[in-house]
């Protein structure tokens, strides 16, 4: 018995015939998201370019605490996503909570220009961390709603080509800024606050307030045509098809280590000079923006679990390039695998998660997806650290690809049943 990701009434791979047949038309509440996205992430990813540095070479911090902050800029936000993703389901109204996270970010940009030391600069990139895990859900799940449902992974894929422009720009910003005025970080500050007041002002201008329930063409694809809104079903989140993408996405996130980390194995090899660390991710979102789309599109015609999976030998093969590297070669190499990692599993875990919600509960079944993941990925970062101490970076990165190579078989077997995927159907 085959059970469908595409199409839950039918239990039929039906979504790959649809994707060939519908035209794909681009929602302008996606795109209107993917410019508030785009602005948001040229303002956290334009601090967020320096602080691997700044940590353990200005501040002179151990592998281990970089580890542990990464993981825990992850947790953070992992804490709200769900309650974030329940309050958006409850009202049935996600703008105001989308909205409120983006605040929250703004604030925190405007936190830096006064914060000193360690622990000021932690608590106001936590608060940042907070924001974002409080818009991430009811953001995703107004583009579930405002897509069509037989191009769901490309509007996806839409969304985060633009978010990815602005994870690009932002670390180039950062570079030209420290360029032109060396060592003042200050400066990159106030162009990251900037580029987040921009963000919620087109967030209030141009995103429609409107309903999750009815309120676009996702809804007559939704899995019960009886949901009510405001009465999300949490405790159907673990259950059928949804829960096996959460265990897998679960346990495959356990071996996701920081960007930072692959960077700063790269960078021990020698070829580049400090200066050059934020262009390491404007490499990386450069294959991301490219792939986002096209891999999208690649899900909704054939299996977004398969795609999903599958994104992850990018990633071990990323960190082998790391530990390799040595030449350009394995450093392009790496930024490619690792923008490719992104592009075959963002924005299509937000897609399984969002076509597969219980009756009433797409926020919240996107939210936890992005909770999963973020936990598995601070224990991923906190235990990485260590075992860079211990091994050093080239074994630490060897290690950590040969575990996700094995596991990847077991994440397919769990979703695509005995290894044979039919369109976007998984047996159990």
């Amino acid at each position: 018995m085959y059970l469908s990701l595409s199409d839950w009434k039918s239990g039929k791979a039906a979504g790959a015939q649809r994707a060939a047949t519908v035209a794909f038309k681009a929602s302008p509440t996606v795109i209107a998201l993917g410019l508030v996205s785009m602005l948001t992430d040229i303002s956290s990813e334009s601090v967020a370019a320096i602080l691997p540095l700044y940590i353990t070479g200005a501040l002179g911090m151990s592998m281990v605490a970089y580890g542990f902050f990464e993981g825990m800029n992850q947790s953070i936000s992992s804490v709200v996503r769900i309650g974030a993703g329940y309050a958006a389901d409850r009202s049935n109204r996600p703008k105001p909570i989308a909205a409120a996270g983006y605040g929250l970010s703004m604030l925190a940009r405007a936190g830096l220009l006064f914060a000193t030391g360690f622990g000021g600069i932690l608590g106001v990139i936590g608060l940042d961390r907070i924001g974002k895990g409080i818009r991430t859900a009811p953001r995703d799940a107004m583009i579930r709603a405002a897509s069509q449902p037989e191009h769901l992974a490309r509007s996806f894929g839409l969304h985060r080509l633009l978010d990815t422009l602005g994870a690009t720009f932002g670390p180039l910003l950062a570079f030209l800024v420290l360029v032109l005025v060396p060592g003042d970080y200050r400066m990159v500050f106030v162009v990251s606050l900037a580029a987040a007041v921009l963000g919620v002002a087109v967030l209030a201008l141009l995103v429609p307030n409107s309903k999750l329930v009815d309120s676009g063409p996702a809804a007559a694809d939704q899995p019960d045509a009886t949901m009510a809104a405001g009465k999300p079903k949490l405790r159907e989140l673990a259950r059928g098809p949804l829960g096996r993408v959460l265990l897998a996405a679960g346990f495959l996130g356990l071996l996701t280590i920081g960007d930072g980390f692959v960077y700063l194995a790269l960078m021990e090899h020698g070829q580049l000079d400090a200066l050059w660390f934020p262009l390491l991710f404007v490499g990386s979102n450069l294959f991301f923006l490219s792939l986002a789309l096209p891999l999208g599109r690649l899900a909704d015609r054939t299996s977004r679990a398969a795609v999903f999976v599958l994104g992850h030998l990018a990633l071990a093969l990323a960190y082998a390039c790391a530990a390799a590297g040595g030449s350009w070669l394995f450093l392009l190499g790496a930024l490619a695998l690792l923008g490719t990692f992104y592009a075959a599993t963002d924005g299509v875990l937000a897609a399984l998660a969002g076509q597969l919600a219980p009756a009433g509960s797409t926020s919240s079944a996107i939210g936890a997806a992005q909770t999963v993941v973020a936990v598995a990925r601070l224990l991923a970062s906190s235990g990485f650290g260590v075992l860079w101490i211990l091994l050093g970076s080239t074994t630490a990165m060897l290690i950590a690809a040969a575990l996700l190579l094995l596991l990847i078989p077991l994440a397919w077997r769990l979703l695509a049943g005995r290894g044979k995927p039919a369109g976007n159907a998984v047996a159990p």
